[in-house]
């Protein structure tokens, strides 16, 4: 029997319809592997993963374009032409690695087939080797995208926690004065998120589809060590933060650039945590934080910072946004407005994203991931994206850039690496 058309969700169809020349609509995680005895074998890796795509799958849906796009079996589903092995990249150094896969970031994903691909690349010089993937966002958030490298790639050292049912209740509806008073909030969650003027700065920025990528990796623990010595709950995502606020400063500072109190847009993922393993899509709002840049004190910077996150979440801005956001798409030129706004250059200046990997060390056709680093697209005037992802003691921090606009990202990611670094010293030495 044919599979039923299911429509993509108000979320998937949304950023579905924000691609553009310049927008190719995918995040992308890389992965680098330990170097093995011999070069992993391609054709396995294409078993491996075919035999972990159960019939059903959104792994094996393309999407059907229309008046109301919908997910619909691909009946040309070719693994071939999802797992591939990059040509010409054997002996290539790590930043020949970050090349490649800022290319493949460039590329549009074949919306005639599966949204997603997975490219081989090396041996490296040094005998490791990389594997960039490609998730197209209408099919995963940062959230579900781990969810499906989970399902389908790479394998976890610690599978004590059994993998979740692939199905899962919808959450209930409040009771009617839960409703009433989430209501009430939602005046001062506009406020605090919204209607802020953001500084004029470089990252304002028309962009085009050039990519350029860079990465650094931090110990988890040391993260987790700044945040515990400091007085109250500071989270690991609070220190990120300001260590990105600290990079900046110092890249800014370098660049000859005045030094504003940047606003950053931090997606926040409401998918729930009895959410099984095949569920993907979209559900996600945001904060936005304004990054004291021009404070010279990093202490007083991720002080700064936590004030902000911690409020915020108390007042649960980020489900009351989602929630009007989601009530205004029934009326299509009002949410078009709202979205332009909150989209803005004038709300925001860049996106800082931070998704929690896995706790374990990870492995692939028997290969140990050295590391594990996320990707997001930046967006027209908002030139950069920092993503951040956690993975077997370390936290993996990408960025993502168009260098036509804004060049000098390696940079930046040295600055960022610094900052923390000096973060690390101001607190536990």
């Amino acid at each position: 029997m044919a599979q039923q058309p299911d429509r993509l969700s108000v979320d998937d169809a949304r950023i579905l319809g924000l691609e553009s020349e310049a927008i190719a609509g995918h995040t992308l995680k890389l992965l680098i592997l330990e170097p093995g005895a011999e070069p992993l074998d391609i054709e396995a890796l294409r078993r491996s993963v075919e035999a972990r795509l159960p019939a059903g799958s959104r792994g094996r849906d393309r999407v059907e374009l229309g008046a109301e796009p919908c997910w619909v079996a691909d009946e040309d589903f070719e693994i071939g032409a999802h797992v591939r092995s990059h040509e010409n990249t054997e002996g290539i150094d790590e930043r020949g690695a970050w090349a490649v896969a800022a290319k493949l970031m460039s590329q549009r994903l074949d919306h005639r087939h599966a949204l997603w691909e997975f490219d081989l690349i090396g041996p490296l010089a040094d005998g490791r080797e990389a594997i960039v993937c490609r998730i197209h966002h209408a099919m995963a958030d940062g959230i579900s995208s781990v969810r499906f490298l989970r399902e389908v790639l790479w394998d976890e050292a610690d599978q004590a926690e059994p993998r979740r049912s692939s199905s899962s209740a919808p959450a209930p509806a409040p009771p009617r004065h839960a409703r009433a008073r989430e209501a009430a909030r939602l005046p001062g969650a506009i406020h605090r998120e919204l209607g802020h003027r953001a500084a004029d700065t470089i990252l304002d920025r028309h962009i085009g589809s050039a990519r350029e990528l860079a990465f650094s990796a931090f110990p988890l623990a040391q993260l987790k060590a700044i945040g515990a010595s400091r007085p109250g709950h500071v989270t690991i995502n609070d220190v990120f933060l300001a260590g990105v606020a600290g990079g900046l400063r110092s890249w800014l500072e370098h660049a000859g650039e005045r030094l504003p109190r940047l606003r950053a847009q931090i997606p926040v993922s409401l998918h729930h945590r009895d959410e099984g393993e095949a569920e993907l899509g979209n559900r996600d709002s945001f904060l936005n934080v304004e990054l004291p840049v021009s404070d010279p004190d990093p202490l007083s910077r991720l002080q700064a910072i936590n004030l902000q996150t911690s409020e915020r979440k108390q007042l649960g801005d980020a489900q009351e946004l989602y929630d009007l956001f989601h009530a205004l798409s029934r009326f299509k030129h009002l949410d078009h407005a709202v979205q332009h706004l909150a989209g803005g250059p004038r709300e925001f200046s860049l996106s800082i994203s931070n998704v929690p990997g896995p706790g374990c060390a990870l492995s692939v056709a028997g290969r140990t991931v050295e590391n594990l680093f996320s990707v997001a697209e930046p967006a027209d005037r908002h030139a950069l994206r920092a993503s951040a992802i956690s993975c077997s003691g370390a936290v993996g921090i990408g960025l993502c850039t168009d260098p036509d606009a804004v060049p000098g990202v390696a940079e930046l990611a040295r600055a960022i690496d610094e900052s923390l670094a000096e973060l690390r010293q101001a607190t536990i030495g």
